[in-house]
């Protein structure tokens, strides 16, 4: 497994429902801020992290039942990461600012692969366009 996958884990283990609970408090305000997100390298990101965003509010809102705690735990860390600035490659750095955030929120994705797609597909989202590559 990949240090990057490793990581994502270790950050989703440290997440609990105060940490589930603090970050719905956040994310109308984080929603806002990802879609400011300027960083052409990583086209993706923002659309992968407004999928975890809403992945996690309907989860919390029961909307959607059927994504496993693992998932939605590894879906906060990612957010939370992204919203940090400084981060393993703070934010500012020019042009890979964002890289380690593309990363984690793809690592994500691809560690829970087949729970996100389930929920794109109730959810009527495109799975390709959330995971293709840049």
């Amino acid at each position: 497994m990949s240090e990057i996958a490793n990581y994502v884990l270790h950050g989703a283990a440290q997440v609990t429902p105060s940490t589930l609970e603090k970050t719905l408090r956040n994310l109308p305000l984080w929603k806002v801020e990802f879609a400011q997100i300027n960083a052409p390298l990583f086209p993706h990101l923002v659309d992968q992290l407004e999928f975890l965003a809403d992945a996690v509010e309907d989860v919390a809102e029961g909307a959607y039942k059927e994504l496993p705690y693992h998932a939605l735990a590894s879906a906060v860390f990612a957010l939370t990461y992204a919203h940090r600035k400084n981060d393993v490659i703070p934010d500012f750095v020019h042009s890979l600012g964002r890289a380690d955030d593309s990363s984690v929120a793809r690592a994500v994705l691809i560690l829970h692969e087949k729970a996100f797609a389930r929920y794109a597909e109730a959810t009527h989202r495109n799975w390709e366009k959330i995971t293709s590559k840049p």
